[in-house]
């Protein structure tokens, strides 16, 4: 195995200061945002590790935040996102609408797949998703990585693994 690690986030929202109260965020500032998500991020990923953002990156009047953040980035499209964006074509190496880890049996998608998805795809056990901010889909086979739900700090993906 290599010593590169695989990380997730949802929900960044940089430089969308409505996104504070909408979801209760602790923050007086769209900028103090900003620099918490952006110091946690580079807290736990380093250069080389892969880290998937799982959609609603930023909004148009952002702090500059896209040179600041370590890590070979990946994004699942969220439904604020704009495919033909050039700002998210050179912050990520890859832009697709889903994702799936065969090796973890995850499936990585920005809004939460039906439960039927899941259930009878033989290769699958956890949809990891962001979208619904605040709230949780109280499933085992469900888990919510916005922001608002990992302390504004990307996940290890070995964290979520279910064990058999």
């Amino acid at each position: 195995m290599s010593n590169r690690n695989i990380f997730v986030i949802s929900d960044t929202h940089f430089g969308h200061s409505n996104i504070i109260k909408y979801c209760n965020r602790p923050f007086k500032s769209s900028e103090e945002m900003d620099e918490t998500i952006i110091q946690n991020w580079n807290s736990v990923v380093k250069d080389q590790d892969i880290i998937y953002h799982l959609g609603d990156v930023y909004f148009s009047n952002s702090s500059n935040f896209q040179h600041r953040l370590k890590g070979r980035k990946r994004l699942i499209l969220g439904n604020h996102d704009n495919g033909k964006d050039q700002i998210l074509h050179k912050l990520f190496e890859k832009i697709t609408v889903w994702r799936m880890f065969p090796e973890f049996k995850i499936l990585l998608t920005h809004v939460p797949v039906f439960e039927d998805t899941i259930l009878k795809h033989p290769k699958l056990l956890l949809n990891v998703h962001g979208h619904i901010h605040e709230k949780v889909i109280d499933k085992p086979h469900y888990k919510n990585v916005s922001v608002e739900q990992t302390n504004y700090t990307p996940i290890n993906i070995e964290e979520l693994i279910i064990k058999q």
